[in-house]
């Protein structure tokens, strides 16, 4: 045997290392390498100089078949699709969204599963990013295609208002297939601040009918509540003129885009956080916290164990999006964020619309007839032409707004 030969059969052959994307359920592991498969991609092709029409119509989209995926990470078989790629990249840098951090944002750590729903829509899950910056939503095939009938009108839209919008930020569409089951996501810009806890919560429409949170609702830790009870707790949001002036501009200019898109049913959120009660709740978290330390070191065993140990990084970097807690603005820096202008009412608000894909049509205006059967003619129920749907809706914000 030659020498060459005999060196050959001790080369021990090493495999490509993988970048693992372990996640509790497959679904969320697939749509982690997915993002980052589709980012490296996209970071190999020029952004062009105009998006062509064909570009709304794209999609890319891979299969993996492999056996060499360590199965409790991800599965062996599953596909990954992603819509219109060239245009929500160009979206993401409309809304000031650089790729790595929007890379990092949804493929560093899992995203954090939030409580499930129910509607009339159907059942929709709900994820946050790690660090909070973006929501991930499920949603129905029909809404992919209603995404794909306005997402050119709402690319202009975004474009000719320098993304000067209430309207939700989407950044990204997909579906993820595993186990021969589909599952649309799409991502966007998390309303609400990473660090600023939402003490309560209102889906406002300005309708009345059926517009009140249910007692399954009202159990929950941080329930949504609805119209009518937004009326009931006699909320106010104070914000002064100039604020309140700007909000409606721009309300005004979202509605009328949506009217125009024969788009309805859509939501303002509103999260409302209090500086005082939060201040408490980190003060207690303090002395709680300072307590344990003082029972750990009770025992001298407990003592060395602490001083070994070291606690875990944040899930939040400290330079992401901070959220000042003087605001002037809501959409100052894409920021949602209006502090109370009320004298000796420390609360900040964060509102932007919401649920914008329902397009008004034969299944909407036959619920329409049947409500106005139930409730009568002049009953405010949600579901109106889209005209009339805006103009309702801002009349409500106006009031509410001072």
């Amino acid at each position: 045997m030659s020498r060459i030969e005999s060196k050959k059969k001790h080369i021990k052959t090493v495999h490509q290392k993988r970048k693992l994307f372990r996640a509790k359920e497959p679904l969320l592991s697939v749509f982690m390498w997915g993002i980052n498969h589709s980012l490296n991609e996209l970071a190999h092709v020029n952004p062009p100089v105009m998006l062509m029409p064909d570009d709304f119509k794209a999609s890319s989209k891979v299969r993996v078949d492999n056996h060499l995926f360590n199965k409790e990470n991800m599965p062996s078989h599953f596909k990954f699709k992603e819509y219109c790629p060239l245009v929500f990249r160009n979206l993401r840098e409309r809304f000031h969204v650089e790729d790595q951090q929007y890379l990092n944002s949804l493929t560093k750590l899992p995203p954090i599963d939030l409580e499930s729903s129910t509607s009339a829509k159907g059942a929709t899950r709900r994820f946050n990013s790690w660090d909070g910056l973006f929501l991930v939503k499920t949603i129905e095939s029909y809404q992919v295609a209603e995404v794909h009938n306005v997402i050119k009108a709402y690319h202009e839209y975004i474009v000719e208002r320098h993304a000067d919008t209430l309207l939700p930020q989407y950044m990204g569409m997909y579906r993820v297939t595993v186990n021969d089951a589909e599952t649309y996501l799409i991502v966007m810009r998390n309303i609400f601040s990473p660090r600023m806890t939402i003490h309560r919560k209102y889906d406002l429409k300005g309708s009345t009918v059926d517009r009140q949170a249910s007692d399954k609702e009202k159990s929950k830790d941080l329930p949504t509540f609805k119209d009518n009870d937004f009326v009931n707790d006699g909320v106010q949001l104070i914000v002064g003129e100039n604020a309140k002036q700007r909000i409606m501009e721009v309300l005004k200019k979202d509605t009328t885009f949506l009217t125009d898109q024969n788009l309805m049913d859509y939501s303002m959120l509103l999260g409302i956080h209090d500086i005082e009660k939060a201040e408490i709740e980190r003060e207690t978290r303090e002395r709680e916290a300072e307590e344990g330390e003082d029972e750990c070191f009770s025992s001298e065993e407990d003592c060395l164990g602490a001083h070994t140990n070291t606690p875990p990084e944040s899930p939040i970097s400290p330079g992401r999006l901070q959220y000042s807690e003087s605001v002037e603005n809501p959409l100052q820096d894409d920021i949602y964020g209006i502090q109370c202008a009320g004298e000796g009412k420390k609360e900040i608000y964060f509102l932007a619309l919401i649920d914008i894909l329902t397009h008004y049509g034969m299944k909407k205006r036959t619920a329409q007839a049947a409500k106005a059967v139930k409730h009568g003619a002049n009953a405010e129920i949600s579901t109106v032409k889209p005209e009339q749907y805006a103009k309702r809706f801002l009349e409500f914000i106006d009031k509410v707004l001072s």
